[in-house]
């Protein structure tokens, strides 16, 4: 009884892990701890078997979970060491203390937690396994540029709701050795990724083309290859461009490197969104830090959907407006333009994604010809064309 209330007085007194307090798991652990010195003992065992339920749903195991609780906290002296600054001496004591306390908590087996509840009904295990806290938080706070820290550690890419970021869990995405053809275009983007990722200059990207040929697929694939590197991808609709600046100052003082990824990049003739991306690839004041670049797709050249007005010119300076919709593509620093493939590149497209889907086929020239038919049918040859068709013949219907 005296060491878990000696516990219970550490736990509640936890400064940089506060956070921890808001844990459902741990206030639910705090409530049954509380209740040692003076509840009755079916209050106790009520909050207990709170506590070992809530755990369950988080997969049982007490070390465990606090461990993956440490790793995801963005405390006080994470901001510190975030921000290049060494915290001061009385914040190192701070943590170490504190990560004791949690290592005790994490080696405390169920049979020691529920002795003092003064029961003889069995209550409920739980799992415990050891791991160093101190050990290993030191090892995060040194890997912090290549494994990240808090909702980026275990995530490589995101979504943005509001000005708030959201991991998108279990994200789609194929690997580069899964993209076929275009490999020229796809190398420009993976040297540009890599010159993120090792914190040289990189350039923003405009990849610009036929739909269905893997623009999108190729940025993915290329975050993905440097995730190991630092590298994440936040993804904006192309109508949060006005959220870029204040999500960008939120990572100006990262260790780690962010692709801005805008899909199906294109704005009307009166957009605020127009001007407003203009300015951030322009690097004004409100623009983007030297860890972040922007990578967009679109299928327009110019990205402004022009009317034939404005092609005939009723304004009286009809250059200039034209100038100023070919002005926002001139800002992307690399554009990689990518076309429908050739009847060979398609082919041999097909032939890829056939073996990789296991399609079993006798004659490949009869192959060929039912995937050009399809082609024909559909949005015409593109690798997207080229995977559908390859589905369907897997499953034969086509």
């Amino acid at each position: 009884m005296e060491t878990l209330l000696r516990l219970n007085d550490q736990l509640h007194s936890l400064t940089i892990f506060r956070d921890l307090c808001q844990d459902p798991v741990f206030c639910a652990l705090l409530r049954y701890l509380d209740t040692l010195e003076h509840k009755e003992v079916r209050d106790r065992i009520d909050r207990y078997n709170d506590f070992v339920s809530l755990l369950y749903s988080e997969g049982g195991d007490l070390s465990a979970y606090l461990l993956r609780f440490l790793y995801e906290d963005e405390n006080p002296y994470l901001r510190m060491r975030l921000a290049g600054e060494n915290p001061p001496d009385y914040m190192d004591d701070s943590l170490q203390r504190e990560l004791a306390v949690l290592q005790s908590l994490s080696e405390m087996p169920a049979a020691a937690m529920t002795e003092p509840a003064g029961t003889k009904v069995p209550l409920p295990s739980y799992g415990i396994s050891y791991h160093d806290f101190s050990a290993l938080y030191e090892q995060m706070l040194d890997s912090l540029s290549s494994e990240g820290y808090g909702m980026f550690r275990g995530n490589c890419m995101f979504r943005v709701e509001g000005e708030s970021l959201v991991p998108v869990i279990n994200p789609e995405y194929q690997t580069l050795d899964q993209l076929y053809g275009y490999q020229r275009e796809r190398a420009d983007v993976l040297r540009n990724t890599e010159a993120l990722a090792s914190g040289r200059n990189a350039s923003n990207v405009l990849l610009y083309g036929d739909a269905g040929t893997g623009k999108s697929s190729t940025v993915k694939a290329c975050a993905a290859a440097y995730y190991d590197k630092g590298v994440r991808l936040i993804e904006f609709n192309k109508d949060q461009v006005g959220s870029i600046p204040a999500i960008a100052g939120m990572l100006r003082n990262s260790p780690l490197k962010f692709i801005f990824y805008i899909d199906d990049l294109s704005f009307g003739n009166s957009d605020d969104n127009f001007n407003a991306l203009k300015g951030i690839l322009e690097g004004n004041i409100s623009g983007c830090a030297n860890n972040i670049v922007i990578y967009a797709t679109s299928n327009r050249r110019h990205l402004v959907r022009e009317s034939m007005e404005d092609r005939e010119g009723s304004d009286l300076h009809l250059n200039d407006t034209l100038q100023e919709i070919m002005s926002l593509s001139s800002r992307f620093g690399l554009t990689i333009t990518f076309q429908k493939p050739a009847k060979d590149l398609y082919l041999e497209i097909v032939d890829q994604l056939a073996r990789e889907y296991g399609l079993v086929y006798e004659d490949l020239d009869d192959l060929h010809k039912r995937a050009e038919a399809f082609a024909i049918r559909a949005n015409g040859r593109s690798p997207r064309t080229a995977k559908q068709f390859v589905i369907l013949a897997s499953n034969g219907l086509r």
